[in-house]
């Protein structure tokens, strides 16, 4: 298990999020950004749009998803 915090992963705040990959993480990341974006706080809209960007555009997010992957690959075991 790793964590990874919102600002690590391109947002505001230092809200960890945990998985066993990479992309547990990433996903872990999408609902309080989406529950920020309903409590209208507006500094995590940049977060989302950008998240929003990414799903609906996922190949010119692969330099992001590598930055993503390699920097949980880096981080040491909770």
């Amino acid at each position: 298990m790793k964590t990874m915090t919102c600002r690590q992963l391109g947002g505001p705040c230092d809200l960890g999020h945990q998985g066993e990959t990479a992309d547990d993480v990433i996903k872990a990341q999408d609902q309080p950004l989406k529950d920020a974006e309903k409590a209208g706080d507006e500094t995590h809209q940049p977060a989302r749009d950008e998240m929003k960007g990414r799903w609906r555009h996922p190949k010119r997010s692969l330099g992001w998803y590598r930055d993503m992957t390699q920097a949980f690959a880096d981080l040491p075991e909770d």
